[in-house]
């Protein structure tokens, strides 16, 4: 019986559905503890234990030093789109909708999303690296030895600011993606201006613009709680800062997507 056991636990089976299950175990245990940090943190925000130097200081990283990568990304997905969809439209006598659908892909969608997945590349890989660098360096367990709560100290600041700039980031990128497929359609079908402007106010709602800020503030929210809570939970030296930042970038992407997922069905089906 021992030795069937052994030759079971070294077949191709046995590793298969055992990595398959320990892939399980990690998830949900990922995903409790991110749960349990992002309680913690909304109980401190709700006790105002706000450092708000430290909160200026996070907006000016999450805001402003990723407001020139994010443009580049929302200004030439736009162009992208609107040089392969306003000639054709042109074409087949739909010029007078470039505008409305342009604006609302920008709108919708595309302003948001990659915003989002700019900020999770230059700001989530940076907070999940600078935190799991604290603690592999044990900076941490010293603010534990000093009774500081480590969560007030490092994930409130962080998850405020992306509460706070991310809707800033994605408005900006968006008026950024909107003039961008203006210019495109104009210079690739020489549809003008006035046609694509008034056209996108036509199909623009305030529903659109409503469902865009909340949906920034859940995506501000997720990028800094999952990237702080990677970092935090951190191990191995070197390695285990690549791990860290490594799992905090892909659950970002994994986590936005659904979050984008549930807000289309909510508010458009």
């Amino acid at each position: 019986m021992g030795s069937l056991q052994k030759y079971y636990k070294q077949s191709a089976t046995y590793k298969i559905f055992s990595g398959i299950f320990s892939e399980l175990v990690n998830f949900l245990d990922t995903l409790g503890k991110i749960t349990q940090n992002g309680i913690e943190t909304l109980k401190c925000i709700f006790k105002g234990q706000i450092n708000f130097k430290e909160v200026i200081e996070q907006c000016y990283r999450f805001g402003v030093t990723s407001l020139p990568i994010t443009l580049s990304i929302v200004g030439m997905t736009s162009i992208i789109v609107a040089s392969q969809v306003a000639l054709e439209m042109v074409k087949q006598g739909g010029g007078n909708f470039v505008g409305l659908l342009m604006t609302i892909l920008i709108v919708r969608e595309v302003g948001v999303i990659m915003s989002g997945f700019a900020i999770i590349s230059m700001i989530g890989s940076s907070l999940a690296s600078e935190i799991a660098t604290m603690r592999v360096t044990e900076q941490i367990d010293a603010i534990e030895v000093l009774k500081v709560n480590p969560i007030r100290y490092l994930f409130v600041p962080r998850v405020i600011s992306g509460i706070v700039m991310m809707p800033p980031v994605v408005i900006i990128a968006s008026a950024v993606g909107v003039l961008a497929g203006a210019i495109t359609a104009n210079l690739t079908s020489d549809l003008g201006y006035r046609a694509f402007f008034d056209s996108a106010w036509l199909g623009i709602y305030m529903k659109d613009l409503s469902v865009c800020l909340l949906k920034a503030v859940c995506f501000g929210a997720t990028i800094a709680l999952i990237s702080c809570s990677c970092g935090y939970y951190a191990k191995g030296g070197a390695k285990g800062v690549g791990e860290a930042t490594t799992k905090a970038v892909v659950w970002s992407f994994v986590a936005i997507v659904i979050w984008d997922m549930i807000f289309a069905m909510a508010f458009f089906f």
